[in-house]
């Protein structure tokens, strides 16, 4: 047993270096160092850590496979559970879910059990041979939009079950926010692939480029056959800060920067769809997005960037250790500062981001004090570039397109309890139904899903 009250450090590149680059910033485990890690855990018989997880693994369970170099029992054990253990193992908040419940940071710091999820997972794709086993078919159909982490958990759920599932994709590659979202060097693109080919090998058919409320409708599944339909759109539709300036050169909003960086290659010299290389950049938001774009921008070659954000670092969503890697490659933090306005020069181009100091007030709904602006503390922030990373809405297509299915005022699919919309045999989840959230919270969101869809089509056909 390892009673050390610290994790095993995660070796990381240098920061100077991977700044300038887009290779994964942490490297992983060593077989060493996820056996010692493995040792912190104490197999608590009530298993508290699993009660953290959205997709209920059995954390305690894959550790003392871990413990004894079983490392593809320890994959085994992840995979009964969860259909995207190496992706989990990069971006999931472990720290406010399973690894908040564990007992050893109780004193201490807990185990690290993303870290040792990552580990699993990376062994079992390096080692893996032949194809995944796939499920002998019902002989129903039942069609997933979106390829975002709720659509692949559902699809993965389903396809477990023997399900002929057909995901249809907008884009014209699979991944959701996976790929267009996430940066190669938090998540490579390679990692969400073999994911991907995973469930492909488990019989989960893939359609790109189709966009379902233009290229088919809802309805046109049910006619093709299918006998329901999970909606994992996401949220897509990027929010703006309403302030003048905005339609200015060189203003993006963190979803298309980030979409035309991860996506598109916007890195690269030779991409058909570039980003402005700006050499000082602001980024207004705190969040894991505003994170990314930041570090983005930083590797597309910035001799500044700062990040804008309008309350105290103490309340920043993003993850800490996101900020701390921020922080180590030369992002700057400004923050109790809210922007006012963009201003340009004779050529509409940006110059400069027109800020405003703050103050924390009384707590509003969300529960965090409320900024509050201070008079006359007006100041310019010099940038080329700005970019706005203030959340992000479902898109209405489906919504507009589909008879029957009911929504919140800003846009979420209304579900039950069970994922179920107000629509008969159409279900969702992820984004598309909380806004954006986490990776984590979609792909139990798919999975819940699944488990309800195979529930009614069994007892649809029971009547029958």
């Amino acid at each position: 047993m390892n009673m050390s009250k610290e994790k095993n450090a995660m070796p990381v590149q240098d920061p100077q270096a991977r700044a300038k680059n887009f290779d994964e910033v942490a490297l992983g485990y060593t077989e060493e160092q996820a056996k010692s890690e493995a040792d912190r855990c104490l197999n608590c018989k009530t298993k508290p850590c699993k009660s953290g997880c959205p997709v209920g693994i059995d954390i305690p369970e894959f550790i003392q496979k871990i413990k004894v170099g079983d490392y593809e029992g320890a994959y085994r054990v992840i995979s009964q559970s969860s259909s995207l253990a190496a992706v989990c193992g990069r971006v999931c908040p472990q720290e406010t879910q399973c690894e908040s419940k564990c007992v050893r940071g109780k004193n201490g710091e807990p185990v690290a059990i993303g870290r040792l999820e990552r580990f699993v997972a990376d062994w079992h794709n390096a080692h893996k041979s032949g194809e995944a086993t796939r499920t002998p078919s019902n002989g129903h159909k039942v069609a997933v939009v979106g390829s975002g982490p709720a659509g692949l958990s559902c699809a993965g759920e389903l396809a477990g079950r023997g399900y002929e599932v057909t995901v249809f994709e907008a884009l014209h590659t699979a991944g959701g926010v996976l790929v267009y979202g996430i940066p190669e060097f938090r998540l490579p693109k390679t990692i969400v692939a073999d994911e991907i080919e995973n469930l492909k090998s488990r019989g989960v058919k893939f359609e790109l480029n189709t966009v379902i409320g233009r290229t088919l409708f809802v309805d046109e599944l049910f006619d093709d056959g299918f006998e329901a339909v999970f909606i994992g759109s996401g949220a897509g539709l990027p929010n703006f800060m309403r302030i003048k300036g905005e339609d200015l050169k060189g203003v993006y909003s963190a979803n298309e920067f980030l979409t035309r960086v991860n996506l598109m290659k916007a890195y690269r010299e030779d991409s058909a769809t570039p980003v402005k290389r700006g050499k000082r950049v602001a980024v207004v938001g705190g969040g894991n997005v505003a994170m990314d774009a930041a570090r983005c921008a930083l590797r597309l070659g910035a001799d500044s960037v700062t990040l804008v954000y309008r309350r105290s670092e103490a309340e920043l969503p993003a993850r800490k250790e996101e900020v701390e890697h921020a922080k180590e490659e030369g992002v700057e933090f400004t923050v109790l500062t809210a922007p006012v306005e963009v201003l340009g020069d004779e050529h509409k181009n940006v110059r400069a981001l027109k800020c405003r100091k703050m103050t924390l007030g009384e707590p509003d709904a969300s529960g965090r004090r409320r900024p509050v602006p201070i008079d006359g503390s007006d100041f310019e922030l010099q940038a080329d570039v700005v970019i706005a990373a203030i959340g992000t809405s479902p898109n209405p297509l489906i919504k507009n397109t589909t008879a029957g299915i009911d929504v919140q005022k800003w846009g979420g699919i209304i579900t039950d309890e069970n994922g179920a919309t107000t629509r008969d045999m159409v279900y969702a989840g992820g984004d598309a139904v909380t806004g954006a959230a986490t990776v984590i919270l979609a792909m139990g969101a798919g999975k819940d899903a699944a488990e309800h869809i195979d529930v009614a089509i069994k007892a649809k056909h029971a009547r029958r």
